[in-house]
């Protein structure tokens, strides 16, 4: 039986696997053994082994289906963990489709938020969706990936279509959702149209005749709105695979590009190699399973060694963001980054000049105060989204608390952002303080 990290939670199964069996059910079993690892559930196993039991019979590959709204420029980590999903069905024979929502992208997903989301424009979606197209393929097989644009269909159902498409559904189903239950509670407004959401993309599972959906546990309702409809129109129902989402660097919510605690697979080999190290440290072997890359062997020896003491935090974190550069931007950028981060931080390398702040004669001083007088954010508000964001560091330690007081019986290296420095000091002269 696989091992299960402590991070993700094991796939639901009765499955048992019987001492003897044919060679096609031995290889659906084993397909299955794979396609567990790093999913959070399976709905269901018992109908995704007789899919796969089927397609190895048949020789006809599943059709696999991950949507994603292009509702942002770039890609970051928090999407790999699907996609990586997507690229074990390659490596396993499966036909996967990229289902591109620039349709759906218009009316903006709903899950997870608070309030409606703005909707984007045709050209931003139609920039954003071009740079998806690229990036996508740091991952997947590009000969072995099918690329949809949900407008294909959506955009020509007429009015007539849509009441249809809304008549298979209630309020009542609808309301099930945790975001639009707690909106609804809280006396937020909910638009019409995003009730439309959720069938829009189920419908395109009907489309395309999707045999298998992946998505994060946030996508959880949608997925299984699609296993409704598609039976509704006498399909099959699709399997739904969930994963799990990817906290920040911030170490509390999910990772995302307006919340300024992304990793963007795009981004500069140093600035991934250095944004790795500063996740807090519960989050290494998460890290590790779900968006480096590593075997589950290498996994296992990382976690007991961190459990045992044997490994040190730092040199986990090192080898996972080493592990990252290498994927995106290979093995020797890896390699560089890694030194460049050593020269800085353990190290201590610094830059040549770097501007003296004076502290009056005191004991202690709060960090968002020392940011914002220092220079390094324009106001205390500011200073704190820093801090939050994983933006400052205090002598080569990431700065968690917004709340730290920083003793002022020695000279400390402040650091915010990528190139703001300062050496803090207490001043034994407060008159000449500048």
């Amino acid at each position: 039986m696989q091992r299960t990290s402590h991070c993700v939670k094991k796939a639901s199964t009765n499955l048992e696997e019987k001492p003897q069996m044919d060679d096609v059910k031995a290889r659906a079993y084993e397909q299955l053994r794979v396609l567990r690892r790093g999913a959070v559930e399976i709905i269901s196993e018992e109908e995704l082994l007789g899919k796969l039991e089927r397609s190895l019979r048949t020789g006809v590959p599943l059709r696999v289906k991950l949507g994603a709204d292009p509702s942002a420029p770039d890609l970051h980590l928090g999407h790999t963990v699907v996609l990586r999903k997507l690229r074990q069905f390659q490596d396993l024979g499966h036909q996967v489709i990229f289902l591109i929502g620039d349709f759906t992208g218009m009316i903006g997903d709903p899950t997870g938020r608070s309030e409606t989301r703005k909707p984007l424009s045709v050209e931003e979606i139609q920039a954003n969706a071009e740079t998806y197209k690229r990036q996508i393929f740091q991952i997947l097989d590009q000969s072995r990936t099918e690329i949809r644009f949900n407008s294909e269909w959506l955009s020509r159902m007429d009015f007539a279509h849509v009441i249809r498409l809304a008549a298979q559904y209630t309020v009542a189903r609808i309301l099930e959702r945790d975001d639009f239950q707690k909106r609804y509670r809280e006396g937020r407004p909910i638009g019409v149209h995003e009730f439309l959401y959720p069938l829009a993309q189920g419908h395109d599972s009907v489309v395309l005749r999707a045999d298998v959906e992946l998505g994060g546990t946030d996508q959880k309702f949608n997925l299984l709105v699609g296993r409704e409809l598609q039976r509704d129109h006498g399909q099959e129902p699709q399997v739904a695979i969930i994963t799990p989402l990817l906290e920040g660097t911030d170490g509390v919510q999910k990772m995302s590009k307006s919340l300024g605690n992304y990793i963007g697979i795009d981004e500069p080999a140093k600035e991934v190699y250095g944004k790795t190290m500063s996740i807090p440290d519960a989050l290494i072997v998460k890290y590790a399973e779900l968006v480096a890359g590593m075997s589950p062997e290498a996994i296992a020896a990382m976690e007991e060694g961190l459990k045992l003491g044997t490994l040190h935090p730092r040199a986990a974190k090192a080898e996972v963001a080493r592990k990252l550069v290498a994927l995106y931007h290979g093995e020797r950028a890896g390699e560089e980054a890694t030194r460049e981060f050593d020269r800085i931080f353990r190290e201590k390398g610094l830059p040549d000049n770097i501007d003296m702040f004076m502290v009056d004669e005191i004991a202690a001083v709060d960090i968002v105060w020392l940011i914002k007088e220092s220079g390094g954010a324009k106001s205390l508000s500011d200073a704190r989204r820093l801090i939050r964001q994983g933006g400052v560091s205090l002598d080569g330690e990431v700065v968690r608390d917004e709340y730290t007081k920083i003793s002022m019986d020695q000279e400390h290296v402040l650091r915010v952002g990528k190139r703001f420095f300062r050496r803090v000091k207490k001043n034994a002269h407060p008159l000449n303080n500048t």
